[in-house]
């Protein structure tokens, strides 16, 4: 399995953080926002390359999966050009991973917006758009707020100065369905949504921290410095 706990009750070596600069692959799949994450990883103090070869992910320390764009395109993109099962291999080998955006969105298994389309499946849970009449996309700046899980998550604790703060969204979709403890903070459109999530290895954000200022470049350095 991949599912793998370690942030309730973690102690030592299993919440260390590395001091040194990190590489980090971002995931070139052909969708949009990618150079700015890049420099956005730069801006936080680490390295970060983009690399379109499977075996470039395979052979990476730490992979980012950001993006902006329609899930079925992106799904499909992953497949023909194997970086999904690379990425999926780096999640099963316990290496740091994390989603950005559609790229969070794009590790369950299934979304409304493509509903044939199927993601990585490395998250339990799916992807459905907001309801109730809301504008979609939701835009802008939101509060997001630490859950329980969130305050102990080593790469959150790292984050987060208070246990409210807030970053930028653009989205029409979230993720639901996932368990209580794999959900580290909410944000609130027309009630409550996982914004922040963790499993094992795998860090994702529905909101944007190459967006989101020094917030969010915090979090991006957070990760880069998290050894699992």
């Amino acid at each position: 399995s991949i599912r793998r706990r370690y942030y309730s009750g973690c102690a030592g070596e299993r919440c260390a953080l590395d001091q040194g600069s990190a590489v980090i692959a971002v995931v070139d799949y052909g969708v949009n926002n990618i150079a700015s994450v890049v420099r956005a990883v730069r801006a936080s103090g680490h390295q970060a390359s983009l690399v379109s070869d499977p075996d470039q992910v395979r052979s990476a320390d730490r992979v980012l999966v950001p993006g902006v764009g329609h899930f079925g395109q992106a799904s499909r993109t992953l497949v023909a050009t194997g970086l999904g099962d690379a990425v999926r291999e780096a999640v099963q080998q316990g290496r740091p991973v994390m989603g950005i955006c559609l790229g969070l969105q794009l590790f369950f298994e299934t979304s409304e917006e493509a509903p044939a389309a199927h993601g990585l499946g490395v998250l339990p849970g799916r992807v459905q758009r907001f309801s109730g009449g809301l504008p979609v996309p939701h835009v802008g700046w939101a509060k997001v707020d630490l859950t329980e899980f969130g305050r102990t998550h080593p790469v959150v604790a790292r984050a987060f100065s208070d246990s409210t703060q807030f970053f930028y969204h653009v989205h029409s979709y979230y993720p639901t369905g996932l368990p209580d403890c794999d959900i580290l903070a909410t944000g609130n459109y027309g009630g409550r949504f996982p914004t922040l999530v963790g499993e094992g290895s795998l860090v994702g954000a529905q909101f944007h921290p190459e967006k989101s200022q020094q917030a969010g470049l915090a979090l991006l350095a957070a990760f880069a410095e998290w050894r699992p």
